[in-house]
Parts: C-alpha cells; structure tokens; sequence
C-alpha cells in the first residue's frame, strides 16, 4: 500500500518548505506561504540522475583518476561573452541569464544562438514568452542571414521540450524563460517555487547527461534581484547579470558566479540598430568624455575579474539649503561613503556638515571593492577646495578609519594599464608603490601612506 503524499508549504521567497502555513518566514517575509501538493514518484522512463554520463549507476572513482583538463568549450562568437564565461561556453554547462525587461537578454542569446548554429551545428531555442514571429523579426535584425541549424519551439511543458530536445539532440539549448516553464507532474502555476525547482532540476539532468550547454533567462524584481526563489542560482553552474541604462547605449555583463571562470568578470556592449557589439576597451569608453583640469573629477581603477578598469570618478559639494545635509551616491555604496566622509573631517580638517555632498561613478558601473576610497576622498576634497586634480593622475587606495591607506590587489597590472592609456602619475598606497619594482616609462609613481599626504601631495 503506497503512502499518501501530503501537502507541503513553500516560502515564495525563499523557498522554505513548512508542513503547516504560517504568517511569516524565517527569511521575515509576510504571508508569502503558498500550498503545493509533491509529485508522485516515477518508476518507470526515470531520467538518468548521473551528470558524468555513465548512466543510471554511479561508482567512486580514485581523486587523482581524474581528468583535470581544460574544459572542451563553444565559441560564441561574442568576444565580450566569451570573456566573462572564462572563454566560452562549457559543454554540460548551465548559465543563468538575468536583466530587466528590454535591456538586451533576448538579443544576446539570439546573437549567441545564430552564431554557435554556424559554426557547430543545431541549436534549439525555448520560447515560453514571445510567438515564433516576434523571435523571427528579432534574429532578422541583429543576425541578418539565419543559419539552417537555428531550431525555434514555442512551448512551457517542460514534458514536451526534453521530448523535442531529445529527438533534435542539439548542440545548443536556451530556454526564454525558466518562469514560464511548468511540469504536468504538479499542480502549481508556473512560477512558482515547485515548478521552478523540478524544471531547472529537469534541464539540468538533461544537459549533463548529453553535455549539452544551456543558457537560462529568469525574471528580476523591480530591485534588480532574481524573481522567486534563489534556488535557481545553487543550481547553475554560471550566473550572469546584464545590466544597463535604457537612456544610453552601453551594456555591462557580469558573472556573479562561474565554476568555469573568473567571478565578478565583466564585459561591455553597445547597443546598436544591428544588435549588440562588444565593446574591447573598456576603460577608454568611460573616460573618454573626461573634461580636462575640472574641479571634482578624478580618474580612478577597480580590477574586475581579470582585468583592470579605469574609470572617472566625480564629485560635487554644495552649500546646504535647510536641514541636514544631503549625501548621494551612484555607483558607491552609501556606506562607504559616509564613512570616507567622516575619516575625511577628522584627518585633514575638511567641515562637511553644512554642504551636500555627491558622488557619482561615470558610466553607470557599479564595482566592487574599496580600491577606490582614495579616489572618492580627493574628489569631494577637491571640488570643496577647488583643487582641480588634472585628467592625466589616477588615484587608487582603501582608506581605513585611522585615515591610513591600505594596500589594494592587482596594483601593478592597474598602473600598467594606466601608462598604456596615457597617464603620467599614480597616487596610491606606498606599500603598493614598493611592490612594484622597475619604473614605469612615462608614468610617475607616488606611493603614500596616509590620506594627509595624499592630499600633500595632490596639491
């Protein structure tokens, strides 16, 4: 006599799981509980559970019988793309897509689509969204010719899509989007935490099993975050991040996770009548509009994945009208800025009480990391000041609450980038600037210890 399967309470947030409702979650949202009932078990035509290929049956093997080699990967043809997978796209991978509506998603994986079906061979595009004719007048216009071996299925029955990726056997697979996929076996919505988990559970033993790669769009709340349950993000083997502002062109990608690459890599596109175009310099894109010698402005450099980015740094102070004053920032967070504001009053003597300050990062990038502390602490100095800081120095440094500068990673390959871009001086921590060795041709170095003698020496 089989057992009967109760009903379970799943957190539409976090996806806690609960055998009675309850008002709030442990992750302390309210009301957010909603009854799903489990699928029955499957007996018979199970898939195979096994992601190394060898079945339904998996053995122990010795640690060092295995093949560490580099992973076989696809070519994109998208060099921005392949930057951020670590190279490309690894077969048997799962990537997970996410951006708000209209930033590019679509376009991208479309793009990426077409140019994988011309050099390897068939790939199958899952439509949950949109009809066959609005994907058709998309590809047409960023692709141009369409390759043969692009397939397009306009299906949510998860049941019905392995069916028709099984019989097409594809080199390629995306699925647009892992929201609207359901599965006959349960009676949620699709959306919902149940239907989320056993549809990305089931595209994830496909893919393993018939190393094909897959690529994931999932839905983001008004915050930017993942709609529903984060589960999805344990699951894949990559998470990526596209984002952008709809008034400019620019697009930024960013791995927010990758078992196959560099975490927190990023890659820039613009956004054009033709589709996406990547963008291989980077840093000269977000200074290319940096005035000369303004008051405020400062040329700063985080190290994002694997490489260097130089970006422009700005600052404005002003008188405040009634109040207290107000503190904004774009690009850095509140905090840090607050406490740079406070290390900047008590070490070099500068009264900000009565002025508004603002902070904006030039381009709409949100890095992270304090490398540019000391950035920001000269830039609100000189515009309070009117010390104009010039268009050819970059300032990078953490900034520590004694007013002491903390050595920042990747200094040297920073600095490098900086001569090759045309700069002629660095200020950053001393301890970095010693590290560093054989001068730079063309570029000073000025390495200090403190922000007082970083701005001694701004002066």
């Amino acid at each position: 006599m089989s057992k009967k399967l109760s009903s379970v309470f799943v957190c539409q947030s976090c996806g806690f799981e609960s055998p009675k409702w309850a008002g709030q979650c442990v992750c302390g949202a309210w009301n957010s509980f909603v009854e799903e009932k489990p699928a029955p078990p499957v007996e018979n035509g199970a898939r195979r559970l096994a992601a190394t290929g060898i079945g339904d049956r998996s053995e122990p093997v010795r640690l060092g019988e295995v093949r560490s080699d580099a992973y076989e990967r696809l070519d994109t043809g998208l060099s921005e793309l392949n930057r951020v997978l670590g190279g490309g796209i690894v077969l048997g991978s799962a990537t997970l897509i996410s951006g708000e509506p209209g930033i590019g998603k679509s376009t991208i994986i479309t793009e990426a689509a077409a140019n994988i079906a011309d050099r390897y061979g068939k790939v199958l595009y899952i439509s949950g969204e949109e009809s066959e004719e609005q994907i058709k007048l998309r590809a047409d216009r960023v692709c141009g010719k369409l390759p043969k071996e692009l397939y397009l299925l306009s299906e949510t029955n998860i049941e019905r899509i392995l069916d028709a990726a099984e019989k097409l056997a594809p080199v390629f697979l995306i699925v647009d989007s892992i929201q609207t996929l359901y599965s006959s076996a349960l009676e949620s919505a699709p959306g919902s935490v149940s239907q989320v988990r056993v549809c990305a559970n089931a595209l994830l033993r496909y893919g393993k099993s018939d190393a094909v790669p897959i690529f994931i769009v999932a839905h983001v709340t008004k915050a930017g975050d993942l709609a529903g349950p984060r589960i999805i993000e344990h699951l894949v083997d990559c998470v990526l991040q596209f984002a952008g502002e709809r008034d400019q062109d620019m697009r930024v990608l960013r791995s927010n996770k990758n078992r196959f690459g560099a975490t927190n890599e990023i890659g820039a596109f613009e956004m054009a009548e033709s589709g996406l175009i990547p963008i291989d310099n980077l840093s000269q894109s977000f200074l290319e509009g940096m005035a000369g010698a303004a008051e405020g402005a400062v040329a700063t450099a985080v190290y994002e994945g694997s490489r260097p980015l130089l970006l422009e740094l700005q600052a404005l102070t002003a008188p405040a009208n009634a109040g207290f004053a107000r503190r904004s920032a774009l690009g850095v967070e509140a905090a840090r800025l607050n406490m740079i504001l406070a290390v900047l009053e008590r070490r070099s003597g500068l009264s900000l009480i009565d002025r508004d300050v603002y902070v904006n990062v030039v381009g709409g990038l949100k890095p992270e990391g304090t490398s540019m502390d000391l950035a920001v602490a000269l830039a609100i100095y000189s515009s309070c000041r009117s010390v104009p800081i010039g268009t050819k120095t970059i300032v990078i440094g953490e900034i520590s609450l004694t007013g002491d500068l903390r050595t920042v990673r990747h200094a040297e390959r920073i600095v490098r980038e900086a001569a090759r871009l045309g700069f002629e001086r660095v200020i950053l921590p001393k301890k970095n600037a010693d590290r560093i060795g054989e001068p730079v041709p063309g570029l000073r170095v000025s390495g200090v210890n403190d922000l007082s003698a970083a701005i001694t020496t701004l002066q």
